[in-house]
Parts: C-alpha cells; structure tokens; sequence
C-alpha cells in the first residue's frame, strides 16, 4: 500500500490520545495517495474514491495543506504537480487561462447529462489563490529556499491570473461564469448546478462571485507580496494595493443583515445582488485577514449557531434557508472537510473557543 510520505515521526508532537485516531485516519489516506507517469517521484492525493480518483486542484491542495502539521513532503510534491499543468493559454472548452491552476485531470472525458468535462480541465475559481497560499505556508514551514524558488515563476503566473483573469468583468471580485454549456456552471468547492440560492431558495444566476473565494484571493495577495518581496523579486506593492482594496470592495458589497445579526451574502450574483443564502461558506473567510476582528466575531457566533452547527458539523446550508434540504449534495448536508476549515479559521482568529 502507499504511505504518505514522512509522517512515522510524529507520534511525539501528537496527544497520546488522539494518535490511534490520526494514525489510522493517515493509513486510510495513503489509500488516495497518486501519482503521475510523467513525475512518478511527484506524488498528491485523489480527491475521493471511486469517481473522484484523480488529480484535483482544490481538493489535493486542502489535503496537503491540512497535513502541514505533520510533514510538508505532500505539499512540496502536490505544489510541483501542479505548476507543471499550470495555464499557459486562453481555451474556453477546457478553462484554461494563463497563470491558472488546473481543477481537475482524468484519463478520459468525464461528465452525465449536458455536463462533459474534457480530460483536463481548469473550471474552478478557487485553485489558484488556494496554490499560493500552500506555497507561502510551505514557506514559512521552512522548506529549502532553493525549492521554493524554482516555484516563483508560477507564482508571479498565479498572481497575475487573480487580476488579469480572475476578475471576468472589471468590478475588483474574483467570479466565474461557463460559457460552453457542457462545464461546471459553479465553479467553487459547492459545485453542483443547485448549490449557490438566495435564502428564498431562488438558485442565483452568473457571474457568481463567491464569498469566501474573496478571502483565498485577499490571503493569496497578501502572501504572495510578501514572497515576492523576501525574494527580491518585482510587484509585492502591487498586490499589496490589489488586496487591501479587495477588502474596502467586500466590506461594502458583501454584507447583509442589520447589527448583530450581519453576515456576508454567500455570493454575488451576474446583477452584483447579494446571494443572500446563510452558509458554511462564510467560515472560510475566518483567518484569511480579509476581515478584522469585530467581523470575524459576527461569523464565529453565526457558524456555531443551531442553523448552521448540527452539532456533528456544519450545515452546508443554514436550517432557516428556504433551499435547505439535509440530505442534498450541498444544501445543508454536512462535509468533513468543509468543517475542518471552519475550525481551523477559527483557531487562526483566535476563536477557538466557538469551535466547541
């Protein structure tokens, strides 16, 4: 069986308690350990068995970041796999655009109904912020600058995409819109063709521009600016500016509600109205630096509220939304991995204790 790389020594920084849990957790991850014939010494992890066994921007980029705490070997290996399948061109059957990291690559075309992906496909808005910020945490973990510096040609590539191509119509947010007919028509980690509604249960039509895509975007600037400049290379003023006007734009565009009851809008939608469904989606925004404190506490005590904890996880969909189904792919079911980010948001905003 495949094991993930270099975590045997880590017994000693874990709770005792917690290391039959995590060691077993690690044994059934090494099962959706992979790797491609043209880099075999390169290796990510699947998105999921059976349907989802293959390489996934988002979905390997999160597992690897998830297991920074253990060992950084599957976030170098996945970091590299994917800036060799970097954008390098405009082809709108498959997404790619220059500077884009991949959603998804397969043996063959894969889809059901009008939907048909191509083998490789770039669809997803959310990669490219979410590759960047991998490498800065990769960074900071204390990776060999010599590694590191291999990737800054994909990351200027990156950086540059979040503005010259994230933005579709100029109004300062990253969006997505499929103009084929046969693509992802959501493009975020809620990607099924219902997933983005008002709280009235209307599904919003695009341009959509995703909350929390704003607060990848923002950590994204943020955190290349600052490799750029350790490194000595160009433009860390420039993203610096881009991220910190992202922020005035989503203070003023994305929240709804009065007082104590505001929280951001899932979404805006292709009329820039606020998508105002209530969802876990809001909790990705915690730790990013997009927000300051006093908003980072509004969406602590909305995520941990009876509408949206379920008490085993989060809803995906808040319980008092019109659309709100339990058993649905992405209207109120709970996922695993979307709570674990919520925490791990929380813990960074110093809010741990709502993760309770």
């Amino acid at each position: 069986p495949i094991s993930v790389p270099n975590l045997a020594g880590s017994a000693d920084r874990i709770d005792r308690r917690l290391w039959p849990w995590l060691s077993s957790s690690v044994s059934d991850l090494g099962a959706l350990w992979m790797a491609t014939r043209d880099a075999p010494q390169d290796g990510f992890f699947a998105a999921g068995a059976p349907w989802y066994c293959a390489l996934f921007g988002r979905d390997s980029i999160w597992t690897a970041r998830m297991l920074l705490p253990l060992s950084t070997e599957p976030a170098r290996r996945t970091l590299r796999t994917l800036a060799r399948r970097q954008g390098h061109r405009v082809d709108l059957k498959t997404g790619e655009e220059p500077g884009k990291i991949l959603h998804e690559q397969r043996r063959d075309t894969h889809g059901f109904g009008a939907m048909s992906l191509p083998p490789v496909y770039y669809g997803t808005i959310d990669a490219t912020p979410l590759w960047i910020c991998l490498l800065h945490d990769v960074w900071r973990a204390g990776v060999p600058s010599a590694e590191v510096t291999e990737l800054l040609p994909a990351l200027e590539q990156a950086l540059k995409w979040m503005i010259n191509y994230g933005d579709t119509d100029g109004d300062g947010f990253l969006e997505y819109h499929d103009l084929t007919g046969q693509g992802l028509v959501n493009q975020g980690w809620k990607d099924s063709a219902d997933a983005i509604r008002f709280r009235d249960g209307r599904i919003a039509e695009g341009p959509i521009a995703l909350c929390e895509v704003q607060g990848y975007a923002y950590e994204a600037a943020m955190a290349g600016a600052t490799m750029l400049e350790a490194f000595g290379r160009p433009g860390a003023d420039r993203y610096r500016s881009w991220g910190r006007a992202l922020a005035t734009r989503f203070q003023a565009r994305f929240w709804c509600g009065q007082g104590d009851g505001r929280y951001p809008a899932l979404a805006l939608d292709g009329a820039k109205q606020q998508v105002d469904g209530l969802s876990s989606n809001i909790g990705h925004l915690l730790g990013t630096g997009l927000l300051n404190a006093g908003e980072e506490l509004l969406i602590a005590q909305r995520v941990s509220s009876p509408d949206l904890d379920s008490g085993l996880g989060l809803h995906t969909m808040a319980a008092t939304d019109a659309g709100y189904a339990p058993l649905s792919y992405h209207c109120g079911s709970v996922w695993p991995h979307d709570t674990a980010i919520v925490i791990a948001g929380l813990v960074r905003a110093g809010l741990a204790d709502y993760a309770t």
